[in-house]
């Protein structure tokens, strides 16, 4: 019986990793006869689990979606994988949390007691930033229902709540042909052609609201740049328009008299170049001339403008802002 058991499971595991089975191929892999395999395929038919016969050539097996949920076979890594994206659901922004935590108590209970211990030593903290718990979280049904109109490639009509909330009202209804379902710190977008407004749109999912049904199909254009990060990258920085461009609409040179090691932990967009001991060169970019100045004084340390002159006009404009703050006068 335990070498029943053990060959029903790696039966399982091998219909599991692929679509398509000869019963040769499956014969060999497990080293048993053609005759065995179909009574072990019979068994877990019993057992609740949905195996057609494949006709062709080479005749084979095939484990087909269910109705019902049968039990699963995960591996160590894919158990503890399980657990691990189950934990880090609630910073997915889709409203899963709750889900993801009855889940995870779910495949806790069936798993075997080595990996049970495992996953409760695996405890994961989520760190939302300042003020994210107030943010509205999208409702996983629209999302679904626009990954399945991406999927789908037709068109979909929704209503845009707006942002603000001074009682003017719903615009009317977008139309827009949806070709990406992104997330971006905590928040899912969906990145559209607007068919009205002729022109590429992100539009923030917890403010859709679907409407049935959906329209026709389409044949998806290019996005801009053909990446989608560098092009949602782009439009959230103020830059990424028709062309495609992902840079900084703003982007200047300083020297500061800093170690390069020092500045590169606290650049994450930006380039920097050693030129000594304590000195380098940083390359970094906005979205305006002020915030790039003000980005740049907060290493509080002596620098050098290299340029463009529109760096140096937001420098002189912020020491004006900043010694009238104090009550001094700049000649």
């Amino acid at each position: 019986m335990p070498k029943t058991s053990a060959r029903l499971l790696a039966l399982l595991s091998l219909l599991q990793a692929r679509r398509d089975w000869p019963g040769a191929l499956l014969a060999e892999r497990l080293d048993i006869s053609p005759r065995t395999v179909r009574r072990d395929v019979d068994r877990l038919r019993e057992l609740g689990y949905p195996i057609v016969a494949t006709k062709g050539p080479d005749g084979g097996y095939r484990l087909e979606a269910g109705t019902d949920l049968p039990p699963l076979l995960f591996d160590d890594e894919q158990a503890v994988a399980l657990a691990v994206a189950l934990q880090t659901a609630a910073m997915s922004g889709a409203g899963i949390e709750e889900a993801a935590a009855r889940a995870l108590n779910t495949v806790r209970q069936v798993m075997p007691t080595r990996l049970r211990h495992r996953i409760d030593t695996l405890q994961i903290t989520t760190v939302e930033r300042p003020g994210s718990r107030t943010d509205p979280r999208a409702d996983s049904g629209v999302i679904i229902e626009l990954s399945t109109a991406v999927h789908a490639r037709q068109v979909l009509r929704f209503d845009y709540s707006p942002q603000r909330e001074d009682g003017g009202g719903w615009p009317p209804p977008r139309r827009v042909q949806p070709h990406h379902l992104v997330s971006r710190g905590g928040h899912w977008y969906l990145v559209a052609w607007d068919l009205d407004r002729e022109d590429w749109r992100i539009f923030r999912a917890d403010r859709i609201t679907p409407r049935t049904p959906a329209g026709p199909r389409f044949t998806p254009r290019e996005l801009p740049g053909g990446d989608v990060a560098a092009f949602v990258n782009g439009r959230f920085r103020g830059s990424g328009g028709s062309d495609g461009s992902s840079d900084w609409p703003c982007r200047g040179e300083v020297v500061l008299d800093l170690p390069a090691a020092v500045v590169s932990r606290y650049t994450h967009d930006g380039l920097v170049e050693e030129l000594g001991p304590n000195r380098c060169r940083l390359v970094l970019g906005s979205w305006s001339w002020a915030a790039l100045a003000a980005a740049i004084g907060r290493f509080d340390v002596d620098f050098e403008v290299v340029g463009p002159p529109e760096l140096k006009d937001a420098f002189e404009h912020l020491a004006r802002r900043y010694a009238a703050a104090t009550g001094l006068r700049l000649p």
